[in-house]
């Protein structure tokens, strides 16, 4: 990109940022399926260009620069993704909520997001009558009639679509380290915080998590698009050319017709539903399906007997919002509880309170850095405090136990 100096451990633009990587791939694959919602329902990737543009200009229109954090109250579904690429189409940046958010956690979050607008599913917005509601004066509506909440003017889903397919305007060319995206932590040692993640983080995120996935697959997107588990594993595929099939949410019993139907080759278990998946009964076309590996979080015997019962290859890692896949394993491990190794450009020490590192075989708080600028967060916005903790000393300090 003219007079943009990128450091040569950087990802270079067309790689990085979402709006520069849809257009990529409408020009080389327009013909290729980028999305798969459900039986007739599918986006390629020149219908996906167009979608995004559009509501990158429906944004414009409203008055959002780049830059400018908007939320995104959504289910999974096409509408939380033309949200989200509409948005980085603009330079702006995706601030997605948590569906099940009310009362003081839904107003802690709108708050510190400093947004003015959301975009608002019809089912969650009565909830913002409930609260106070920060800087939103504008919401944008989908999925039904919008409420009438003093203080808050409403538009429908055509603000969206203002059927202007050319690309909209920047300020300035996006730059790897611009903010993609805020994602809320899930608040479980205090009040969640709104990580700041660069578009050069997702992608090392991407392709140092999921570095088994490329051009030829297609991931289920069934967790939610307001945690990481969802947006980096759509990211995954995205960025290589792939495909994406998404889904509402995860869901044991329909879970291999889904597989089937979408044409699903890769996908994250995260948590329970490694076991949930064993507990069906075993049937003649447990291996009868397209899928061919999982990452699967955490490891343990369970996802061995996955792997080995419907034959696909299984890997695991440690990851969470902040950072970008640090630690992964080769293609099927065996060592239960196993986080695997730190992959390359990622430094790690396990430390005691006071970051002395502690003695292999002995319990201590895995601190990370990376060699790339960028490559993990770069703040909890709103909370100068927290950031100071966290990265003290030069090492973002992840808050979690590790023995090796």
């Amino acid at each position: 990109m003219p007079g943009l100096h990128l450091d040569p451990r950087l990802p270079a633009v067309e790689d990085c940022v979402t709006r520069e990587v849809v257009e990529r791939w409408a020009a080389d694959r327009p013909r290729k399926v980028f999305a798969w919602f459900g039986p007739g329902r599918e986006w390629t990737y020149a219908e996906t260009a167009k979608i995004c543009r559009r509501a990158g200009n429906g944004f414009a229109a409203q008055g959002v620069k780049q830059g400018e954090h908007v939320l995104s109250w959504l289910p999974n579904g096409p509408d939380a993704v033309r949200v989200w690429f509409g948005l980085n189409y603009l330079g702006a940046v995706y601030v997605p909520l948590n569906t099940a958010y009310r009362g003081k956690l839904l107003e802690h979050t709108i708050r510190i997001s400093d947004a003015r607008l959301i975009v608002v599913h019809a089912d969650l917005a009565p909830r913002l009558a409930e609260i106070d509601r920060g800087k939103i004066d504008t919401a944008i509506v989908i999925g039904g009639p919008a409420p009438s909440i003093p203080g808050i003017r409403f538009l429908g889903p055509e603000a969206l679509d203002p059927g202007n397919e050319a690309l909209p305007t920047l300020e300035r060319p996006i730059a790897p380290w611009d903010t993609q995206s805020i994602i809320f932590t899930s608040g479980t040692t205090g009040p969640s915080k709104a990580v700041l993640s660069s578009y050069a983080q997702i992608h090392a995120m991407c392709r140092g998590s999921f570095y088994f996935a490329d051009e030829n697959d297609r991931a289920m997107v069934n967790l939610p698009m307001f945690h990481v588990g969802g947006t980096a594993v759509l990211s995954s595929t995205l960025i290589p050319g792939g495909s994406i099939a998404m889904v509402d949410s995860f869901d044991t019993n329909s879970f291999w017709r889904q597989v089937r139907e979408s044409g699903t080759t890769t996908l994250c278990l995260l948590g329970v539903m490694t076991g949930f998946l064993l507990r069906q009964p075993p049937r003649a076309d447990d291996k009868d399906h397209p899928l061919r590996h999982v990452s699967a979080v955490p490891f343990t015997e369970e996802v061995v007997e996955f792997g080995k019962r419907f034959g696909v290859d299984w890997y695991t890692l440690f990851n969470m919002t902040e950072v970008s896949g640090p630690l992964r394993t080769e293609k099927n491990p065996t060592t239960p509880g196993t986080c695997g190794k730190p992959r390359p450009g990622v430094d790690c020490r396990l430390v005691d309170e006071n970051d002395c590192e502690v003695p292999d075989g002995t319990i201590g708080e895995l601190i990370l850095r990376t060699d790339m600028p960028w490559g993990m967060n770069h703040g909890y916005y709103g909370n100068p405090e927290a950031t100071v903790k966290a990265w003290r000393n030069g090492w973002f300090h992840t808050g979690d136990a590790f023995k090796k």
